[in-house]
């Protein structure tokens, strides 16, 4: 019995070995190459990055790309609106966050984010939504009001 561990052991070394030989020789540079009379080098055959990383397997960690689509934005404050009403500042501050980045020009978006992030006290993050949502909107009907409330902030 010990001698068939052993065994193992040794053919488990062996091919650890033979691995990291095989790595080694593949991470060398090749020697250059001649292609039409002109000399290349195999870095410049590199793969791009997105190809040498995997894509992460657990969605939930994952690294969530936004872009344009303003369908999203519009469902993200509607459930923004429901987490508002029913009370969860943090919820639908989030929401509202992740409309604005669906859709960066969503007045409504930035206004409801300022005054879910009024409600948790964060005045940093107020004065970015609501000088956006005047940036956005600046003949809206609320603005005087707005630049009222922000000329306190400051």
């Amino acid at each position: 019995m010990f001698r068939s561990l052993w065994a193992l052991l040794a053919a488990l070394l062996i091919g650890c070995a033979v691995l990291v030989y095989a790595q080694d020789s593949n991470s060398q540079q090749a020697p250059e190459k001649k292609q039409g009379g002109l000399k290349t080098e195999r870095s410049q055959t590199r793969p791009s990055t997105k190809e040498a990383v995997p894509p992460e397997e657990d969605e939930s960690i994952a690294v969530k790309e936004y872009s344009f689509n303003p369908v999203q934005a519009k469902r993200s404050v509607v459930v923004g609106n429901y987490y508002f009403k029913k009370g969860s500042y943090r919820a639908a501050a989030d929401r509202f966050r992740e409309a604005t980045k669906w859709n960066n020009g969503n007045s409504e978006a930035w206004l409801r984010l300022a005054e879910a992030e009024e409600r948790l006290k964060d005045t940093a993050a107020v004065k970015e939504a609501y000088a956006k949502y005047l940036e956005l909107a600046p003949d809206a009907k609320d603005a005087p009001e707005i630049r009222k409330k922000l000329e306190k902030l400051k």
